[in-house]
């Protein structure tokens, strides 16, 4: 696919002074200015992030109303319960602030509706069972920014409640006894990009210093809401970079059993933004994917290390099991596609009868990531549909729902993901419609974009090179790996791996060579020959070998040099 090669346009003039100033690398200060980040507060706590920098949780709106809520409970050991979401981000969130609860002697309980039977979010049928229960508080974490109607049912049942989300809002909010969402339209606080679990730091943060309660209190579960906050992709910038930052700190001493179980079993060489990405969250969501995200939550909260191995096996296992069942249903997708052409449309929105419900998320993602179109996939039960899409850059999802709302039972997310329901009936009005929006947009211009921070000279730089760019880390959303290019190498070996997935490389410049590896670019062997010069882009890495350490570029494109 072709990909469009874009370079950041950089103030010289204002790297050297970062640099000066900061006593950086002239490429480390280069790319902290291409991400934007040039005042000198902004730099500091980038680079040395420290409690101090949380933002007061009192600008949230609504927070002084949910903390004295809270602390009747508290008070008056009121039965409460925590409605969460089956990701990790739902995972930490209710584990976060189901263990303060217990610390302040509220035991709360939680509830996680069954991703495969309820879908995502409040339903009445919960809600009128958890009533029964006689619960006085429903507080949800992760999710009811858009449960108007179910608020609006716990409140005639007798069960107040407290919102606490990171979703975007509709026009207009539940009429719930306080919702706490940095998305909030009439918002003022400084910082929108906080996760579900972000947002829950920041209620413990508001009980702590409403009850004089030492920063431990709340300070200690930056390592669950760090991984949380890696694991939803929300920008790893302003206060989330100070969580991430702080957290993954936290994460290499963790005290939770569950957690530190979990790593052990993995096996991770490095705690890093990475390593949480790629290990520890794929083995969470696997939970909430196959309905089992009770387990997940159980793992955090037990103090039993042979329970708590035991559970870190079925994480192990359930992740196994969700792999297989989406190369499935990757396959039969593709199948799909081909038969019928659809890759030729402007987006790709298909429909499966016995497609795991938990595990297309996924699929579309990996739909999109080929064709790099907008991708919806719907799995059917009798007359029902549930559903997943995924977006590309420049194309709002949530919206294009909001304007295909009519055929929709219901749908949530954001630009670049949702989740939805309908009626078999209108699956074919709502692609249609869905079809329409997405033409409108002329979606055909839009190239996947590789935005390069700047060309090197290999004779220049070193392992050092890498090292110091790892300041910049935790990498994330707006905080992307640094890309760089390298001109006019001549290819000195080349072959592909893993059955012809992958593309492995040796490069040869001026001084030396460069080892290369392309994930997933393994089709480019028969495009290529030794001895031909080319351009290439991509991320710095050291590899290494038993003792020894050489620099390789993770390929991101390559093309002939000119």
């Amino acid at each position: 696919m072709k990909k469009k090669w874009e370079y950041y346009e950089t103030d010289e003039t204002k790297v050297k002074e970062i640099a000066e100033q900061f006593q950086l690398p002239a490429l480390v200060a280069k790319i902290l200015v291409n991400r934007n980040i040039t005042q000198k507060d902004k730099i500091e706590v980038f680079l040395n992030p420290n409690r101090n920098d949380f933002y007061s949780p009192y600008l949230l709106n609504d927070m002084e109303k949910a903390v004295n809520r809270i602390q009747k409970a508290i008070q008056e050991h009121e039965k409460v319960v925590i409605y969460g979401d089956y990701d990790v981000d739902g995972i930490t969130s209710i584990t976060v602030l189901k263990r303060f609860l217990a610390e302040q002697q509220l035991q709360a309980d939680y509830y996680v509706p069954d991703r495969l039977e309820e879908g995502y979010g409040l339903n009445k049928k919960a809600i009128e069972h958890l009533a029964q229960k006689g619960y006085q508080l429903m507080i949800t974490v992760d999710c009811g920014i858009t449960a108007m109607e179910e608020v609006d049912y716990a409140t005639k049942l007798g069960m107040e409640t407290i919102v606490t989300d990171h979703h975007e809002p509709l026009d207009t909010i539940p009429k719930a006894l306080a919702v706490v969402n940095p998305k909030r339209k009439d918002s003022t606080y400084p910082f929108q990009g906080l996760a579900g679990v972000g947002v829950v730091f920041k209620l413990i943060q508001a009980i702590s210093e409403k009850l004089v309660l030492p920063e431990k209190a709340y300070l200690k579960y930056l390592d669950l809401v760090c991984i949380g906050t890696i694991s939803d992709i929300v920008p790893l910038v302003d206060e989330n970079r100070v969580i991430t930052k702080l957290g993954l700190k936290l994460v290499a001493v963790t005290k939770n059993v569950g957690l530190r179980e979990l790593i052990k079993s993995i096996k991770l060489k490095k705690i890093d933004s990475t390593s949480i990405s790629f290990g520890v969250a794929p083995r969470m969501n696997a939970c909430g994917r196959m309905g089992k995200a009770d387990e997940a939550i159980d793992l955090f909260l037990t103090e039993n290390v042979a329970e708590a191995r035991e559970i870190t096996e079925k994480l192990n296992h359930y992740n196994s099991n969700r792999q297989n069942i989406e190369k499935r249903i990757f396959q039969e997708a593709m199948d799909k596609i081909s038969k019928e052409h659809i890759d030729q449309e402007n987006s790709i929105v298909l429909g499966g009868e016995d497609w795991h419900h938990g595990v297309i998320g996924i699929v579309s993602s990996k739909i999109t990531e080929t064709f790099y179109k907008p991708s919806i996939l719907i799995c059917f039960d009798g007359e029902e549909g549930k559903g997943s899409g995924r977006s590309i850059m420049g194309f709002d999802l949530h919206k294009a729902l909001c304007e295909s709302s009519a055929y929709l039972d219901k749908f949530g997310g954001h630009e670049m993901a949702v989740g939805l329901s309908l009626q078999r009936k209108n699956f074919e009005p709502f692609k249609k419609k869905f079809q329409e929006i997405v033409e409108a947009s002329n979606i055909q211009d839009m190239l996947p974009v590789i935005k390069i921070d700047a060309d090197l000279d290999l004779k220049k730089i070193s392992l050092q090179t890498v090292e110091e760019l790892m300041q910049l880390e935790p990498f994330g959303e707006q905080n992307k790996v640094p890309i760089f290019g390298f001109k006019n190498l001549k290819i000195d070996a080349i072959r592909s791996l893993s059955d012809g997935k992958h593309l492995k490389l040796s490069l040869k410049y001026s001084n030396g060579w460069l080892d290369a590896i392309g994930f997933n670019m393994g089709e480019l062997v028969e495009q290529y020959r030794i001895g031909d010069k080319v351009d290439v882009v991509g991320t710095l890495e050291i590899n290494q070998f038993r003792d020894r350490k050489n620099l390789q570029v993770n390929l991101k494109d390559m093309r002939r040099s000119f």
